[in-house]
């Protein structure tokens, strides 16, 4: 992969036009070479858009991009996002990328490893949210980049540090505060969401214990005063495996003697009421106050 710019450097511009019109080179994009002439793979797609739009000094994968070229899986999106400083002359881009301009860029911000050139962890997760589709989108990317292991909270919390007037800077703030505690599903930052606005007291997120084996067990939410643990199941738990693995936790959980309540993520999103209710009498039959 190489730009008009750099490939220059090396062959003549009539050299490299031969090399297109015989059909052993490609020009995906004005401005852009390919050394080969066999089917483009993702990674040199995102090649593609960085030298399209940024030439002889690539631009930078940014946001979702970012993530998913750092290994984020569960968002395919067909767009690619681009960050391109504005200082900088923009050229038109290829159809499939969409470009951001920025005035707030420095070396921290910046993946100076990975290839192709890209945005840093923290930096992709805020603007990952800031340009998602929708405040339940941001959230679900914000929780799966900490689920994943791709970032850490005070990579996010410095990136907006800089950024005081990024799009949704307090839900992202607030989502990756939960998820860093341990809260990385939606279902379950929208139970936090739900007892909160309730007032019900705050759990310990991914508790973890020690079952009879000696493996180690992490429960969705514990109310360690009162010995009640919470469990939000997705899709995934409808698994016969998943669902033997969730029973066999909960036995053992109650042989200790704690109270286990269990919903699903559907509940959650659209009867939250209907389990604050529930929790609210599991805590008071154990001795909260209310």
């Amino acid at each position: 992969m190489v730009s008009g710019g750099q490939v220059t450097s090396f062959l003549s511009r009539d050299a490299v036009m031969r090399l297109v019109a015989s059909g052993r080179w490609q020009r995906p994009h004005r401005g852009v070479f390919v050394a080969h002439n066999a089917p483009l793979t993702e990674e040199q797609r995102l090649w593609v858009a960085v030298l399209a739009v940024g030439g002889s000094e690539p631009a930078l994968l940014g946001g979702l991009t970012a993530l998913r070229a750092n290994g984020l899986s569960g968002f395919e999106r067909p767009t690619v996002h681009v960050l391109l400083p504005a200082d900088r002359q923009l050229t038109l881009p290829p159809t499939d990328v969409l470009v951001h301009r920025t005035s707030t860029l420095v070396a921290r911000d910046i993946n100076a490893v990975r290839r192709p050139p890209r945005t840093a962890p923290g930096r992709s997760v805020v603007e990952a949210g800031a340009w998602a589709r929708s405040d339940r989108e941001a959230r679900a990317i914000v929780a799966a980049a900490f689920q994943q292991w791709l970032v850490r909270f005070d990579d996010v919390a410095d990136a907006l540090e800089r950024m005081p007037r990024s799009r949704r800077r307090r839900l992202v703030l607030a989502t990756a505060r939960d998820a860093a505690r341990g809260a990385t599903s939606l279902g379950e930052l929208e139970f936090l969401d739900a007892i909160r606005a309730a007032g019900l007291p705050e759990p310990e997120s991914q508790h973890v214990r020690v079952d009879a084996s000696g493996r180690r067990r992490y429960l969705d939410f514990y109310f360690a005063r009162w010995h009640v643990h919470v469990e939000i199941d997705g899709s995934h738990h409808l698994d016969v495996r998943q669902a033997w693995a969730d029973m066999a936790r909960q036995n053992e959980v109650w042989r200790r003697g704690d109270r286990v309540l269990r919903f699903p993520t559907w509940l959650v999103r659209e009867q939250p009421e209907t389990v604050v209710a529930e929790l609210r009498a599991a805590l008071k039959a154990a001795g909260w106050p209310g």
